[in-house]
């Protein structure tokens, strides 16, 4: 077996699911939100927040792994240019996912008796969903890095 390749379909098939999970999981959460029905938003939240931890989590950590394996096996140096300002978005994305873990229990919490939804909720999912943004932009942008490996300074 060709390890380029088993680092390379790992590399891909973790950050599929990394993405995948994300995007999928924010439009459920937006989609329950706007039912404004506690009991959906609690039962959406319940199932994000054990997404995150059966699928977000591990690709999230094989990521860098793999990613690491691939730079051995490719010979770049470690501080490739391309490379540093990939480290730097997958921090910004970790950053920003880090705190959206605790919002999504925190709605999925505030949510579990309600007969309406708690404005402490709606405060918890409005910076949820601010902080979707940098962590989206932030893998759709190493998504590019990685397909175009650019020459960014000396």
């Amino acid at each position: 077996m060709d390890a380029y390749l088993t680092a390379k379909w790992l590399h891909i098939l973790s950050s599929t699911v990394l993405f995948g999970t994300g995007i999928g999981t924010a439009f459920q959460m937006v989609w329950a939100m706007r039912s404004n029905n506690p009991a959906i938003i609690h039962r959406t939240a319940s199932g994000v927040v054990v997404a995150d931890w059966l699928f977000t989590t591990p690709a999230g950590l094989i990521q860098p792994a793999t990613g690491l394996w691939l730079i051995h096996l490719q010979g770049y140096p470690l501080t490739e240019p391309w490379l540093l300002l990939t480290y730097t978005l997958y921090a910004v994305a970790f950053v920003a996912w880090v705190p959206v873990v605790g919002l999504q229990i925190r709605i999925r919490n505030l949510t579990a008796k309600a007969t309406s939804v708690p404005a402490a909720a709606r405060r918890a999912f409005r910076i949820w969903f601010a902080l979707g943004w940098p962590a989206f932009l932030a893998l759709v942008a190493i998504f590019w890095l990685m397909v175009h490996r650019p020459p960014l300074w000396g």
